[in-house]
């Protein structure tokens, strides 16, 4: 019998814990629920800002990723090739080869008889129609992460105003549950505009970082080729 009533302590108490857990669990569902639901419109505006940058951001660093390769190696097998007089492996490698430096290297490679002063200026206009292939949609990135926080002052606004109406409407007889609707959608639409801003701001910073190191490694690819190409032009000759 003691075993038994020990038995069915344990299965109790097993048993309310899972129910407080699965109580928590559902007040906590209900509350962001509530938090999205009191809101108002100008929070799915917000959500819809942030899941833009959200799409954005990633773009943007799946193509920087692909951009930036390892430019002392790359050049080390171009100048390698290029030596050699195999021009058109040299080519083939950077067809083969991701990112603004390679085609950078391969303008280069194709103006090498025209001097070199053509090879730079071919340079400088291939560098002038990659630079902004790398910078799409980053304008678009800052634009979010700057309006998201005026958005959630907007809201904040709308909410105040919400409450300001039914004080006018309802006067000393005003419910407070009524009154704290319009406070609390202020204060969500202004927790997530700022939610919203910080990461926007963040990945922007990250992903201009990554831009310039990338620029920088073209224009040292840039100066390095046409010291290949130069040089090779010159052996050439001799």
């Amino acid at each position: 019998a003691k075993l038994y009533k020990s038995a069915m302590g344990n299965l109790l108490a097993d048993g309310s814990l899972f129910f407080a857990a699965a109580a928590e669990t559902d007040s906590a569902q209900k509350g962001i629920a509530g938090l999205i639901a009191n809101g108002g419109p100008m929070l799915w505006v917000i959500f819809f800002a942030g899941a833009a940058g959200i799409v954005i951001f990633i773009e943007r660093a799946l193509h920087c990723h692909r951009a930036q390769i390892n430019s002392t190696e790359f050049l080390n097998g171009v100048r390698t090739v290029v030596k050699r007089d195999n021009i058109v492996e040299a080519i083939s490698i950077c067809d083969a080869t991701p990112g603004p430096v390679a085609r950078l290297v391969k303008t280069a490679i194709l103006n090498r008889d025209f001097g070199r002063d053509r090879v730079r200026e071919s340079l400088e206009e291939a560098g002038l129609s990659e630079v902004p292939r790398l910078e799409r949609r980053l304008d678009l990135l800052a634009t979010i992460a700057q309006l998201a926080p005026l958005l959630g002052l907007l809201g904040t606004v709308l909410g105040f105003i919400n409450t300001f109406m039914v004080l006018q409407a309802e006067a000393l007889y005003a419910n407070s549950s009524k009154m704290s609707e319009g406070v609390g959608q202020a204060l969500i639409c202004c927790a997530a505009g700022l939610a919203v801003a910080i990461p926007e701001h963040a990945g922007y910073n990250y992903l201009f970082s990554r831009l310039n190191s990338i620029v920088t490694d073209m224009e040292r690819a840039a100066n390095e080729i046409v010291n290949i190409v130069s040089d090779n032009g010159r052996s050439k000759s001799a």
